[in-house]
């Protein structure tokens, strides 16, 4: 059965923000929190940018919701060392709740310390690589590992997850889902795509969970809605790997001038019409989907956990 969690956008949203969210999805009758990591918003309008592993931390202590990153890149900003850490520790926190999603990532994170950004093809290598150390580290054991993009040396964790930590992998294109499959105890893949998802069982994924999710904006001025993503959110409609490669913010808003609003209306939920984000939902569901996350953008946080408590929810289940 799938289940049905809140996506937390570190990007559009306070710290502050994103613990009540929390609080108010729990209350609501989600029953997963997923939570991007991103060190900078996709658009300066988006305008936030809390750390991830600070939010984990204090989520432990405001939710009993289990909490997954959507997605964690392991591999250039972070070493994986590092990345093993916070993500034990987060576990510890969260009673064993607690799932690492990684990915390779985006230039617009991961450049900041002025490394090379590589082809795909490198990328998914060194997440890979990345992995198995993580992976290795997690035992609490000591780790050694001469490897083709790391080196790790005398490395332990004294705070080691005290349950499996599961590591999903993203991808979005075949080869990334045959990566996930391979290596991932789930994958994570952010629209219904059948095909994606058997390349996925093909490469090892069989009987592993499946996770995605999508973006609405619930209001009840349908137009004021769609202006809000259309403003917060272009970049979710910009084709290709434009987003694996743009390095700022800047970029991606020049690139989003080619996203028109009617796009945004023919492609986003918006709007306060509950069949139409009961569909929107129940589309992961009937795609094979075990874990799906909803993200409300904009500010009517308040009607829409109220219209998905009372109404989406309850449909879906049903």
């Amino acid at each position: 059965m799938t289940e049905y969690g809140y996506f937390l956008s570190c990007e559009e949203f306070t710290a502050e923000e994103l613990l009540d969210q929390a609080r108010r999805a729990e209350r609501a009758g989600f029953t997963r929190l997923a939570i991007s990591d991103h060190f900078h918003p996709w658009n300066d309008a988006q305008g936030s940018s809390p750390f991830v592993w600070s939010m984990i931390g204090a989520l432990s202590q405001v939710t009993a919701l289990p909490v997954t990153t959507l997605v964690t890149c392991p591999t250039v900003r972070l070493h994986p060392t590092v990345t093993a850490q916070a993500a034990a520790t987060s576990s510890v926190l969260l009673c064993g709740r607690f799932v690492l999603g990684v990915g390779t990532g985006e230039a617009l994170n991961e450049h900041v310390n002025g490394d090379p950004w590589p082809a795909f093809a490198e990328r998914a290598d060194m997440l890979e690589e990345a992995v198995e150390i993580m992976r290795e580290l997690f035992t609490g054991r000591l780790v050694d590992h001469r490897g083709r993009h790391y080196t790790v040396d005398n490395a332990r964790l004294y705070t080691p997850p005290e349950a499996p930590l599961p590591i999903h992998v993203s991808g979005f294109g075949p080869n990334a889902a045959e990566l996930a499959g391979r290596i991932g105890d789930g994958f994570v893949t952010m629209t219904p795509d059948g095909g994606l998802i058997r390349a996925f069982r093909a490469g090892g994924g069989v009987d592993k969970p499946v996770i995605g999710g999508v973006k609405v904006c619930w209001g009840a001025d349908r137009a004021k809605a769609v202006d809000t993503v259309h403003r917060l959110w272009p970049s979710e409609l910009l084709p290709g790997e434009l987003a694996q490669l743009l390095p700022t913010p800047a970029h991606f808003e020049q690139a989003a001038e080619l996203v028109t609003r009617d796009l945004v209306a023919d492609t986003v939920t918006c709007g306060d019409d509950v069949d139409e984000h009961v569909q929107t939902v129940r589309a992961y569901a009937e795609a094979g989907f075990d874990e799906v996350y909803v993200g409300q953008v904009g500010p009517e946080q308040e009607p829409f956990f109220d219209a998905y408590q009372h109404h989406v929810l309850p449909a879906v289940h049903g």
